[in-house]
Parts: C-alpha cells; structure tokens; sequence
C-alpha cells in the first residue's frame, strides 16, 4: 500500500548556504542571507563605557561600524588575534531599524550548502542555560557544526544599544 504523505517527505530538501568559521578552537555557521562582507581585522576605536563583548567601532568606507568580540560573548575571554583574525560584516533588522555590526572571529574557513534535512533542532539544556541563539545543528563529515541565529547573540536590548552606538557616532 503507498502512502502518499511518505512520498511528500522524499523530495529533496532545500540546501541553504553558511559561511563557517573557528572561534575559540569550535567551528561555527552563519546563514550568509546576513552577511555584507568579510574583511581583515584592523584597526578598533574603543567606545568608552561599552559591555566588555563589545570592542569597538570601525570606520568602513565613512560608516561607523560596531564590532562584536563573539568569543568574549560566548566564553568571557577576549578574542586572540593573529594574522587571520577576520571581521565579518552582518546586516541585522531590529523592528524597523537595520544596524550593521561586524563580529570578530579567530579564522573564516568556507561556504557550505547545507540541505535542511542535515540541521537538528537547537539542544535544550534546561532552563537556566540559553541556546536561543542557536539555530540548528549540522551534521557535516561526520562532525556537529553550530549554525548561529546572529540576532539571537545578542538580546534586544544590547542591539538597540550597538545601534545607538552606530547613530550616535554617524560617520566616522
């Protein structure tokens, strides 16, 4: 007897692109739908005042842009740089306000397709720890690799703060 639902669940799945990338010695994935642009790791403005998570500004071509250190968000310790320490540009949508940040990452490795039937759901690790910025596990050779929700890194209320950060400053 065929079972016409089960031939709905074989056709092929949609593949989605991910940039990967190391941070702290783990790799992680980013939906390259956010990303703008990946560029070399240079010179920070230190904004006084600010969490620790948050480096800096970069002036990128006349933009005031804030810089995320991810390994200081995610472990505490600040991000160790070395020639391919990279700054990867994202464009986020806040309610009706778009703000550009870059995130700091230890190396940018490649672009993977990744077919939704290879992502789990986020783990639940109880109440008391956070996976809501976690968007899904892929299995990728054989190793788990944690794509990110990059507007779930940070809570509303810290991307309104990076986006008055960007308004205040204007152009650099």
């Amino acid at each position: 007897m065929e079972n016409h639902n089960g031939a709905e669940d074989i056709r092929p799945s949609e593949a989605q692109q991910y940039l990967t990338f190391m941070l702290c010695g783990k790799v992680y994935g980013l939906a390259i739908l956010n990303i703008k642009e990946i560029i070399e790791y240079g010179e920070i403005t230190e904004v006084p005042m600010t969490p620790d998570f948050i480096s800096g500004v970069i002036n990128l071509r006349g933009a005031v842009v804030p810089v995320i250190d991810l390994s200081q968000r995610f472990s505490g310790q600040n991000i160790e740089y070395t020639k391919r320490t990279s700054i990867i540009i994202l464009e986020l949508q806040n309610d009706d306000l778009s703000i550009e940040i870059g995130v700091t990452v230890d190396m940018v490795n490649e672009v993977l397709d990744i077919h939704s039937s290879e992502i789990e759901p986020a783990p639940t690790l109880g109440d008391q720890i956070e996976t809501n910025f976690i968007s899904g596990m892929a299995k990728v050779e054989g190793k788990l690799l944690i794509l990110l929700n990059i507007e779930n890194v940070l809570s509303i209320d810290e991307l309104s703060m990076v986006g008055n950060i960007q308004n205040k400053n204007g152009h650099a």
